[in-house]
């Protein structure tokens, strides 16, 4: 399991109407309809040597699933249908490591020794340092017990923009037996298998903790699990997952690491949306138009407006990984400003304007936020396109591609078919090194989506 112009306001980021995400759950099926999927009753330690396995007796995921209703995911400890989104921060060799997990508008039915086992599609869209470094499409189903499992994956890994792989793909029924990724009541000493297609990909959970309280995006969260996970290499990795968001952290001390900083609706907020949140997305669109015009004065202004409402903002309760993320930009934005420096302010600016959007995540619906995120991209390829950087610019292109996934239903069908052949005739551009043409077009993104 397991990146021109500036002219939309505040109001146009968060005030897009849209439409709520459908998980596609049906009706629960009756009685008669209840099928069971096959499973080994023994399997093979999937590591590269066959050791470090725990013993069978151990093992928690040897009944076979029964399924009636598997696409109402309401296990606490992996509630995908009831989490629309999740951002996740860390590090990765060095790098700044940002995930962004959408829950899809679709569900993908996989055929499982006979059975067909309809399942939830949730996107996984990793960057490192600003750059998309993979993408999974994860399948998941909900047993009758409460148990969750795992059904697949299709997984994307890219560098410069281009597929470099696609390592770890599988899928239930073809390569492998269907894999459960969390119990219905997990105790300590339970042993089970997230992932278990040996030659393909395997993963073995070992249950070390229950009843733990981890520190969330607003305070403590009891009831979370701590687990042990054992890699196909042998290699081991520490995880906790908690009531409410599932997977809550990722890595071992010392090393690379991945921890949620935000989710949607766990960490929704009532009330009207903060005016700071709104004067920091401002004051960061008018420092972008301001530092291309090269008017340092009013780039200097909007940028004073922009950190005095962070100052105010985050003297309240901010969720850490996003307040430390929003500080470093912040201070970038500064620096930037003062040294008249265009292209790093444009940039600064556009990382204040995406802090500020996922923090909009405790306000607004899940859509809107992505169409943010997406105009947000667009403007970062505009500048990757004047750096005459077509690696870069085509990983952008990459991030609009799934961005649009996530989006598209909401656009209605002009909207989406409009869309669709804006990101497409930016892809083509830059694959027949027409950079100017691809900003051009990239820009018509950023001023017009939201409109």
């Amino acid at each position: 399991m397991r990146s021109r112009r500036f002219i939309a306001s505040a109001g146009a980021l968060i005030a897009t109407a849209a439409l709520a995400l459908s998980s596609g759950t049906p009706n629960a099926r009756p009685a008669a309809q209840r099928r069971t999927i096959p499973l080994p009753q023994s399997q093979e330690c999937g590591t590269f040597d066959g050791t470090g396995c725990a013993p069978e007796s151990q093992r928690v995921d040897l009944v076979p699933p029964v399924f009636s209703n598997p696409t109402n995911i309401t296990n606490p400890l992996f509630p995908v249908s009831r989490q629309a989104s999740v951002l996740m921060h860390g590090t990765v060799d060095g790098g700044e490591f940002r995930t962004e997990v959408t829950l899809l508008p679709y569900t993908k039915v996989i055929n499982i020794g006979g059975v067909n086992v309809e399942t939830l599609v949730s996107q996984y869209a990793a960057l490192v340092d600003g750059q998309i470094d993979e993408v999974a499409l994860d399948f998941y189903a909900q047993a009758d017990d409460g148990a969750v499992w795992y059904l697949g994956e299709d997984v994307f890994k890219y560098e410069d923009g281009e597929v470099a792989d696609t390592d770890g793909t599988w899928l239930a029924g073809r390569d492998g037996p269907a894999a459960m990724i969390m119990p219905a009541n997990p105790k300590v000493g339970d042993v089970y298998r997230p992932e278990n297609a040996p030659g393909f990909v395997f993963e073995e959970v070992t249950v070390t903790r229950v009843g733990v309280t981890v520190d969330g995006p607003n305070g403590p969260v009891p009831g979370a699990i701590s687990v042990n996970e054992l890699h196909m290499d042998g290699t081991r990795e520490d995880k906790l997952f908690a009531p409410g968001y599932g997977e809550f952290h990722t890595g071992n001390i010392g090393g690379d690491f991945e921890s949620l900083a935000l989710a949607s609706p766990t960490d929704a907020l009532p009330g009207p949306i903060p005016a700071q949140l709104i004067a920091m997305v401002d004051g960061a669109a008018d420092v972008f138009d301001a530092a291309e015009d090269g008017d340092w004065g009013d780039a200097a202004d909007a940028a004073e407006g922009a950190v005095d409402a962070w100052d105010a903002y985050r003297a309240g309760q901010v969720p850490p990984l996003i307040r430390a993320r929003m500080t470093e930009t912040i201070d970038a934005l500064e620096e930037s400003v003062a040294a008249c420096d265009a292209d790093g302010a444009r940039r600064a600016a556009l990382d204040v304007m995406l802090s500020a959007n996922d923090l909009l995540l405790r306000h607004r619906p899940v859509p809107p936020i992505n169409r943010a995120r997406l105009q947000i991209r667009a403007c970062v390829l505009v500048l990757d396109a004047e750096d005459e950087d077509a690696g870069a610019a085509l990983g952008d292109v990459v991030v609009l591609e799934w961005t649009r996934d996530r989006i598209a239903h909401t656009l209605g069908a002009a909207g989406a078919r409009r869309l669709d052949r804006q990101i497409r005739a930016i892809r083509a551009a830059i694959e027949r090194e027409h950079l100017d043409a691809a900003s051009r077009i990239a820009d018509q993104i950023c001023d017009e989506l939201v409109d």
